[in-house]
């Protein structure tokens, strides 16, 4: 089974925003945001493509508390299911400081486990995983702030997705910072900006 998806994240295209082009973005079956992007953003993007957009919050998102993306779905409250595959997002980064969307890897632990022990329970597999902050190793940066958090690369080692799609760690940081890699059986990819995917699942993945 094939789904091609528009992944966004920590930058507004001005290619997409300013010179919208709907013929570059024909079937398109999903839109996923990874975060640090602005609700009108994603409320546009429903708007000119009239697909399903799932996304987390990124660091910068405090503003969705008190106006979150119209049209959007919020992944962080729920896992979400498209044609039989399984969705299961974490926002924010990797942080210290007392503010919206900042977590410590002890508090990041806890939401993993709560949002997890379901689907444990019901044996249900994570297809897709969608975050902000990468997982530890696995693309995320050298400074502390883009730290990626231990508590991702272990769901991804228990569960195997078949995606595993976050943003936060802009590819322009480093040059020559790749947007794709591989992690067994789980490919990585780096939302950066924005992409379009052809993600493939086995029949029955789900």
């Amino acid at each position: 089974m094939k789904l091609k998806v528009l992944v966004v994240s920590d930058h507004e295209s001005e290619y997409i925003w300013d010179y919208f082009d709907r013929k570059v973005f024909s079937g398109v079956d999903l839109m996923i945001s990874c975060g640090d992007l602005k609700a009108e953003y994603l409320s546009f993007l429903v708007t000119m493509i009239p697909v399903p957009l799932i996304y987390v919050r990124g660091n910068h998102d405090s503003r969705y508390r008190q106006k979150p993306p119209e049209g959007c779905i919020d992944l962080e409250e729920k896992p979400f299911e498209f044609r039989g595959v399984r969705f299961l997002g974490f926002g924010g980064c990797k942080s210290t400081k007392d503010a919206d969307n900042n977590y410590t890897e002890r508090e990041m632990a806890r939401r993993v486990k709560r949002a997890t022990l379901p689907l444990v329970v019901r044996r249900k597999t994570v297809d897709v995983l969608v975050t902000h902050a990468p997982a530890e190793g696995l693309g995320d940066g050298d400074d502390r702030y883009h730290e990626g958090f231990a508590a991702f690369r272990q769901l991804i080692d228990r569960f195997e997705p078949r995606y595993h799609l976050h943003g936060h760690q802009h590819l322009t940081y480093n040059i020559g910072a790749k947007r794709v890699i591989q992690y067994n059986s789980t490919t990585i990819v780096n939302g950066y900006n924005y992409c379009i995917l052809d993600m493939e699942f086995p029949e029955g993945d789900a």
